[in-house]
């Protein structure tokens, strides 16, 4: 069985940005290919003379531009990519079944985006070392909740875009299928992600277990593995568990201390911001309040920030004060993180 590697993809609707997912082949290779969103502001006299439609025009593109995940490049990050590029040299080599990695943590501690950040740069190298596009390096697909080895087969069948499955295809079929078409496009990293719905408590859950071990023996390939608290979500419990222990690194994600990697991000942030009335340096003044706001997490931070950039936009303020950034809200965890800490300081 064959799949179609081409790079070319359908054309979206004129004025039409398409963003597919990343567990397909189409919208994993939109993500690889992607560079960073940039935006350049308008000069003062220039802003000051726009027409009603021409800043309608521009305050949508600068909404988009802030609106689109500005990757930070973490310590969680720099980790995850140099252990998984490790792995992937260590493994090259490799007849038996190959070393894992596990990136383990908390809600929005960037685990998603450490693990995509490192298929990204992978395929790259990949594509450098071999521009001929006929290889599919890198696959990303997320463990199917309530997982078996039938469901897991249809995510990565699915990402490969092979024919449609249905009910008279058997988990053997699909594997078998699957398997063949990621040797022959000499795919050599697999990207798991929200890999603690795998509950191996569960018949299903060991079944998929089995499964994952039957493809670290069959694929020439580096499995990486994320998850939220995956350390004590039952992985690693029983016979089933003890082999995924010995075979995986484990990598821990967390909320950043309020410290200057925290002053870092937050000013590698607020340099990202595309506003014409905002003073450089108010957000890095304010690290320690938005460190309470977010809990350290980075991706409340990003969410927060972002958010008060576009509602400067739509309100015609052009900058991010601490109140604005008080009047909007950020995740339900982070919120009563910082209730809390507020009604103990009060207290």
């Amino acid at each position: 069985m064959v799949v179609n590697t081409s790079r070319a993809e359908d054309p979206a609707p004129e004025g039409e940005e398409r963003t597919e997912p990343t567990t397909t082949l189409a919208g994993w290779r939109r993500f690889v290919e992607k560079d960073p969103a940039t935006f350049t502001l308008a000069s003062p006299d220039r802003w000051e003379a726009m027409t009603d439609d021409e800043r309608s025009d521009y305050n949508e593109a600068r909404t988009d531009y802030h609106s689109e995940l500005q990757v930070v490049r973490t310590s969680t990050v720099n980790d995850v990519c140099h252990q998984g590029r490790l792995l992937t040299l260590l493994n090259r080599r490799e007849y038996g079944a190959r070393r894992g990695l596990i990136i383990s943590g908390e809600r929005t501690t960037g685990k998603s985006t450490a693990l995509k950040q490192l298929g990204r740069l992978h395929e790259l190298r990949v594509r450098q070392r071999y521009p001929d596009g006929r290889r599919i390096p890198v696959v990303y697909v997320t463990a199917p909740p309530k997982g078996s080895p039938r469901k897991l087969a249809v995510e990565l069948a699915r990402f490969l875009g092979l024919p449609v499955i249905t009910p008279r295809h058997n988990t053997t079929d699909i594997t078998s299928a699957v398997c063949q078409v990621l040797i022959e496009a000499r795919t050599d990293l697999i990207l798991v992600d929200e890999i603690h719905l795998m509950n191996l408590a569960t018949i299903a859950g060991e079944e998929l277990s089995d499964h994952l071990k039957y493809f670290t023996e069959h694929l020439p390939a580096t499995f990486v593995y994320a998850g939220i608290d995956v350390e004590h979500s039952g992985l690693f419990t029983g016979i089933r568990g003890g082999q995924i222990a010995g075979r995986c690194t484990l990598l821990h994600t967390g909320p950043f201390p309020l410290g200057p990697e925290w002053e870092g991000l937050v000013k590698t942030m607020e340099d990202t911001l595309r506003l014409h009335q905002h003073t450089p340096g108010t957000l890095v003044e304010l690290a320690s309040y938005l460190h309470q706001r977010t809990s350290g997490m980075i991706g409340s931070l990003s969410h927060l920030i972002r958010a008060a950039a576009i509602s400067a936009i739509l309100d015609g303020s052009e900058r991010i004060t601490r109140r604005k950034l008080a009047a909007l809200h950020v995740d339900h965890a982070s919120e009563s993180a910082y209730r809390g800490e507020t009604r103990k300081a009060a207290g």
